[in-house]
């Protein structure tokens, strides 16, 4: 079930088309964010969170007008899947992780996210900031 929910995590990420988020998320999807202190429980606010990662994350651009963000490594296994990613913001490496649940239905339950070195956590969370005060307005 895991492979199904994932290829389309990748075709949202590849098309950027947001809107989609909505047919692979859960009503009751718990996000964890690497920058937030407490879960965000729920569809809207995970895909607002999801969202703007989207548009952070895979902002900058190669000279080839490509994305930075890729995915490294894939692990899948049941329900549960674990995606590394690297992506370069404002000229900083950031490295990451998407720890990501499915139900029986191939519904994201749970979609956590963890980044490193410190400044790129930083970074992210400025950049992340900047955005979700876009996407509310």
């Amino acid at each position: 079930m895991i492979e199904q929910t994932i290829a389309h995590w990748h075709e949202i990420m590849a098309s950027k088309d947001s809107d989609k988020l909505g047919e692979i998320l859960a009503d009751d999807v718990v996000f964890l964010s690497p920058v937030v202190f407490t879960p965000q429980h729920g569809k809207d606010i995970t895909q607002l969170y999801l969202t703007g990662a989207m548009h952070t994350l895979s902002g900058s651009l190669k000279p080839d007008g490509t994305s930075f963000f890729h995915y490294t490594k894939k692990v899948l296994a049941g329900n549960q899947a674990v995606l590394e990613f690297e992506t370069e913001i404002d000229g900083k490496y950031v490295n990451g992780v998407d720890i990501i649940e499915c139900n029986d239905e191939g519904k994201i339950i749970e979609f956590r996210v963890m980044l490193r070195p410190l400044q790129a956590v930083n970074l992210v969370h400025q950049k992340m900031g900047e955005m979700l005060a876009q996407l509310k307005s």
